[in-house]
Parts: C-alpha cells; structure tokens; sequence
C-alpha cells in the first residue's frame, strides 16, 4: 500500500468528483463541501509544510548555483514567449504559447518540500528556491502583462500584491512558526520531528482534494477537445523539459533530485488561477494537466525510492 499511496490518492480524487457529482442524494450538500473543501486546503498545506520546516535548520538555508541558473531559464523563457505574443497577437496559437509561458513561471509547489525530503533531497536549498521563485513570478508576471494583453488596465503594484497575498502566507507562516520554535521550544521541536511520514500523509489528502478540483475544472472546460489536447500535450513536453533541466542542473552541485522538484513540480492550482485572472482562461487547462503529469512522475519516483529501500 505505501508503494501505491499517490496513485491511490490521485484515484481518489478523481473519483470523489464522479461520485459527488452524479450522486443525487449528496447534491444539496454540494455548497458545504465546498466551502469545508476551501477551508480544509490551506490548514492541510500549512499543517505539512509546519511538520516539513521544523525539519529544517536556518543554517541548511542556503543559495546555490543552480538555483539563480533555474531562475533565469524559468524567467526568461517566460519573457521570450511573452515578447513572441506581443509580437504576433493575432497568431492562432497564441492559446498554446499561453499555456506554456503558465507552466513554466508558476513557482514551485510547497507540497515539493515534503516529497523531496520523503525522497531524501535536500529540503532547505529547495525551501530557499521556493521563496525566490515565489517572489520571481510576483515580479515577472505583473510585468509581462500589460506585453501579453495590452488592452486590459493593468497595475504592476496591484497585481504583485495580489499574487503576493496568493501565496506568500501560507509559504512564510509556517516557516517562521517553526524557525521560532526550534529557537524558543527545541525539546517540542524534537518530539515533532520524531512523527515519522506525518507530513507526507497530509500532502495525501491533500492531493486528492487537488486532484477532485483538477478533475472538475477539466470537466466543466467549455472549450473545444482539440484545444484541451493540445494543452495536454503542451503542458505534458513543459513537465518533462523542466524535470530534466533541473536534474541537469542540480548535478552540477550534487543536489540533481532537489533542482529536479524544484523545477518539474508546480503549484498547479496557483496556475489555475493565474490563468483566469491574467491570461486567457482556457489556459487554465494546462494547470489541470500539469497537475496530472507532475503527480504521476512523483508517484514513479516514490515507488522507485522504496523499492529500493526494500530490495
């Protein structure tokens, strides 16, 4: 079971939607699921990346060369295909090139702390790229707005703060909480770090909630099969590209796994709502996709790290 516990997850999630969806007998219970959905994500994503933070020493935080190297090939693929939009607006797959341009800025998810430290990756130069890049996509996509869809009012200030508010609470909250206990309380600390696997098994509930709202947001997609392909296949090369770029990379300075979850997996659902409330919405599929890929690359990784393990 430990071997199979992410494609069980993701099994789960999706089907939790089918049963939601087609049961009748749950439907007038549909607007309180949803609003127990919203409040359980955060509480769960903060709950592991606690467990995952106090795991981690201030001194482990630490700049590395390929994280300034990922930065820039992330950020700068960005603006190329930015700059190609403006350059030909009226350009059919522009669609496509939106897509590609969402899954390569979208920053790091912080659920890939915890799998990085469950495939025994170094968590606190990953922790430290997941601020940067953060950070880098609250600066880049304000920027590249205005360039992409130059019609739209657009606010740099406005639009930072509001992806700032997105997702640095959730991201510095916990981490603060843990670096001020492990200063204040270390015994408690101790004892919190000794719940083996916690954090891990909270991402998985965590995951087939992602994986129900996934499911939905590609059901109820109002656009045509072949564009929901085509950004499958669009979000599906971008997975494997920044997989292996960041493996590339992180081999340079011994920590290949590290750059690898640095750079492959995303914070999907920041992507969703990135896509609807900046770019073209349709875009938003490649987010559901991307959730898709990067998920069933982790659970081959996991499977292969405890075979090992038991072998």
């Amino acid at each position: 079971m430990r071997n199979w516990t992410l494609p069980i997850s993701m099994g789960t999630g999706v089907a939790s939607y089918f049963i939601l969806s087609e049961a009748e007998c749950l439907r007038p219970y549909h607007p309180y699921m949803s609003k127990m959905v919203d409040a359980l994500q955060p509480i769960l994503i903060f709950s592991m990346l606690f467990l995952s933070f106090c795991k981690i020493k201030p001194k482990e935080l630490k700049l590395v060369p390929w994280q300034w190297k990922l930065l820039c090939i992330q950020g700068g693929t960005f603006m190329v295909l930015g700059g190609l939009l403006a350059l030909m607006p009226e350009a059919e797959w522009r669609i496509l090139v939106e897509a590609a341009m969402i899954c390569f800025i979208c920053p790091t998810a912080t659920a890939a702390i915890v799998v990085t430290g469950k495939l025994g990756g170094n968590t606190g130069s990953l922790t430290m790229f997941t601020i940067l890049g953060n950070l880098s996509t609250a600066i880049l996509v304000p920027l590249m707005i205005p360039v992409i869809h130059p019609q739209g009012e657009t606010h740099f200030i406005g639009n930072f703060l509001q992806i700032i508010g997105r997702v640095f609470p959730l991201l510095f909250c916990p981490f603060i909480l843990a670096m001020f206990l492990q200063w204040v309380c270390p015994r408690l600390v101790a004892r919190i770090v000794k719940i083996k696997d916690m954090a891990f098994y909270l991402w998985t509930v965590a995951l087939a909630i992602a994986m129900c709202i996934t499911t939905k947001s590609l059901m109820h997609s109002p656009f045509p099969i072949y564009y929901e392909i085509s950004i499958a296949a669009i979000s599906l090369l971008a997975c494997i590209a920044q997989f292996a770029i960041g493996r590339k990379l992180g081999c340079k300075d011994g920590e290949p796994l590290s750059a690898g979850q640095a750079a492959g997996q995303k914070n999907t659902i920041f992507a969703i709502w990135m896509s609807y409330t900046f770019l073209t919405p349709v875009t938003s599929l490649a987010g559901g996709f991307y959730s898709v890929w990067h998920n069933v690359y982790n659970s081959y990784q996991l499977y292969q790290k405890r075979k090992k393990q038991l072998s």
